[in-house]
This record gives structure tokens, sequence and C-alpha cells, in this order.
């Protein structure tokens, strides 16, 4: 789907999906557990259906009811599996360690860029621990064996997703685990989210000096679990808010209390309108080394700002689900931003206003909102190719828009 945005302003109340991070590894942690949980305030995405789907291939059962999950625990696994993860790299990154634990031999498939992910650190750490793989650098590939605990040596720098793939795993493993980082850890709150999980579903991880202790033979219990909102997608409407929009978010979660890194987007909003008002124009360091998915939009934002933005530390956004460095650079570029896209991140220089253009998502949800939001602060019409990435994470993104005033034309014709 192809939309057409007329620059409009923004306003009203807006409530925000639940957090895909968290409910990720929750309904996992609650398909691992004996018993019956229920998981709260979800919201059903694409990539939460190739987690729940992934999930029931492994013998969990679900109960959708709106926005509650009941589900049941794993009490006999499947012996084998077809597990397509869609597009989701979590799925992906979660399920293929867990599946291991639970000894399924799986078949993973999955579409979009999804093939192209790469799977390296399980393939050198779980194969000496009982596990083979049957892969030929892309999809459909095969796992099979039983995962064993032991000494594991995961990079901190590449993705998180495989620490927190370990972590659901090890538990269920009949020896002592230790994850040990052989480099320091980047997006760090995304494992503090899964240690929060963990904990909630019964479940220890010790941080060690070098990385994490995991005890074996741990057990999984069921739980009553109420996710709370997405500050990922919480960003979207305070950079609106930001450049010029009056949005109400009525669900947003305690800043204090949450573990989200992407809460950082409202430090750093304030401090970007703050400079703008004062007058401040030193050029801004971003590291966004632990809030990789901030960047499409924190780049609107930028770019909006008084001062030049360099956003650094973002290399590992080259494996999204597009080249997110060189998308978010191609969206700015086509709607009049000014922006040279660097090694590892982005360098920003002010604009008075975006000037409107044609931004192709890139099947990448991301890019497609930020585009959407830019058009709020832009003179002449966006057009936005591929929308439908939306339903990625956030399949309301166009419906909420529109109540909030949003002018969106389908061809030619109002919608």
């Amino acid at each position: 789907m192809d939309l057409t945005i007329i620059p409009h302003k923004l306003s009203g109340d807006v409530s925000i999906p639940s957090s895909k991070s968290i409910a990720h590894r929750c309904l996992i942690c609650a398909a691992l557990a004996d018993g019956v949980s229920k998981i709260k305030n979800i919201s059903m995405s694409q990539d939460i259906y190739a987690t729940t789907n992934a999930l029931e291939s492994l013998g969990a059962k679900f109960d959708i009811d709106k926005s509650s999950i009941t589900v049941t625990g794993i009490s006999n696994a499947s012996r084998t599996a077809d597990i397509d993860c869609g597009e989701s790299g979590s799925t992906l990154r979660f399920i293929i360690p867990v599946a291991c634990a639970i000894g399924t031999q799986s078949v993973f498939s999955g579409h979009g860029r999804l093939p192209e992910r790469p799977i390296d650190i399980y393939i050198r750490e779980l194969s000496s621990k009982g596990i083979t793989f049957s892969y030929n650098n892309t999809m459909p590939f095969t796992v099979s064996g039983t995962l064993s605990g032991g000494n594991f040596c995961v990079e901190g720098n590449v993705s998180s997703q495989f620490i927190t793939g370990l972590m659901l795993a090890l538990p269920l493993c009949s020896q002592d685990s230790h994850i040990c980082l052989t480099s320091p850890l980047q997006s760090e709150p995304y494992v503090n989210i899964t240690i929060e999980c963990l904990r909630y579903f019964g479940i220890k991880i010790e941080k060690t000096e070098r990385g994490y202790f995991i005890k074996g033979n741990q057990k999984y219990s069921p739980a009553e679990y109420t996710v709370e909102a997405d500050f990922s997608q919480a960003a979207f409407f305070i950079v609106a808010n930001s450049i010029g929009n009056k949005i109400n978010i009525t669900n947003l979660p305690n800043y204090a209390c949450s573990a989200q890194g992407d809460k950082k987007i409202i430090e750093i909003a304030e401090h970007l309108c703050y400079n703008k008002k004062a007058g401040i124009k030193d050029d801004l360091y971003i590291n966004a080394s632990d809030i990789p998915d901030l960047v499409p939009i924190l780049s609107v934002l930028c770019s909006l700002s008084e001062c030049r933005t360099h956003i650094t530390n973002a290399e590992r956004l080259k494996i999204k689900e597009s080249d997110r460095l060189e998308t978010t650079a191609r969206m700015l570029s086509n709607l009049g931003g000014n922006v040279v896209k660097t090694e590892n991140g982005l360098i920003i220089s002010p604009i008075c206003s975006f000037s409107g253009g044609t931004v192709d998502s890139y099947n990448d949800h991301r890019i497609a909102m930020a585009a959407a939001i830019a058009a709020t602060a832009s003179t002449e019409t966006v057009y936005i190719k591929n929308f439908d990435a939306i339903k990625k994470s956030y399949p309301d993104f166009l419906p909420d828009y529109k109540k909030l005033g949003g002018a969106v034309c389908n061809g030619i014709t109002l919608e």
C-alpha cells in the first residue's frame, strides 16, 4: 500500500501499543512454564503472531481474547517442528536455543531480509553443546539435538538477541552455564528486560564480572503479567510533539520504573527542545548503541533541531528489516533533509522544515512511521511507498494517525 500524506498538524489523545520486546519474552516464559499463565495488554502484530505460532509448533497452547492471551505451557515438547519466523529477528534468535533446549528438531524459515540476518554466534557456540545445524547461510535451515549447558562466549557488540535467547534456554539445561561477554555489551537495556521477565516467571540470572551465570535445572513458574506500553512506538508521537504537534499519550509507562532503554527518547527530545529555545547550536553526539530502534525517528527530530547531530555506534542497523543507516539517510534526503551517512552512523545538519517528496519504506516499519511523522513538518506533500510495513509492529498506526487529524490520501481519493 502506498500513501499520500498532506502536511497537517496532529492533535488529540492516543494510546500506544504494548511493548513488543516485553511481549516476546513473556510469551516465551509462559510457554516454558509448567501450567497456565495469562499475559495481559498484548498488542497483536505480525512479529507477535510469529512468536506465538513458533511456540505452538513446539507444543504450547494459546487462547487469544482481544488483548489478553492465556498460555498453556509445553508439557510434551514436539519431536519435530516447522517454525516460520516471518520477518521477526526476535522470534528467530529467541526460539533457536529454546527449541534446542527442549530437544525439538526444528526447521526454521522466514521472509523479507530475515534469511540474511546472521546466526553465526549460535552455530559456533551451540555446535559444541550437542546441537547440529544444517545451514547454508540462508533459510530454511534445520537444528537438531538437545542443548547442554556450559560456557558460552558471546560478543557484546553484535546483537543482544543472542544473549536473550541463551538466557531463555539455558535455565532448562541440567548443567550450570555462564555467558561470557568477549566485548562490551551494547543494547544492555534489552538484556535487562529479559532478566526482569525471567525473574517474574521464577528464573534467576546472576550478573558476573564478565557476563552472566545461569543455574541449571531451573523451573519456569506460571504467572499473570501485564505488558506495559512501548516507548519504541511512543517515540513517534513524542517526536511529533517536539516538532509542533499536540498529542496526549494516554498510557505512557512510568519513566523511573520502566526497564525499556527506548525511554531515553524523552530525555533526548527535552534536551534538543531546550537547546532550540535557548539558541544553543553546539554539535550534539548521540550514542545509539543502546537505542538502535530510535534512530529513524530520532533523525526526524534532529533534522529540525538547532544543532548538527552526530548519531554514532549504529552500525548494527545495517542488518535490520532494511539497512537502516542507508534507508534513514535516503528518507531524510528525499524529504529535503541534510544528512551524511558514515560507517557507523549519521551526521544530520538542521533544516527549517521538510520540503516533501517520495519515501520508500523498503518494507521497514520504522522508516514508514518516521516518514509519516516528518510529513507533519513538511511544506509539501509526502508520498510513502510500502506503508503496509507498519503491520510488523504497529498495525493501528495509520488509524491512530488519521484519528489525530492526519490527512491521508490513497491514490487521489481522500479516505
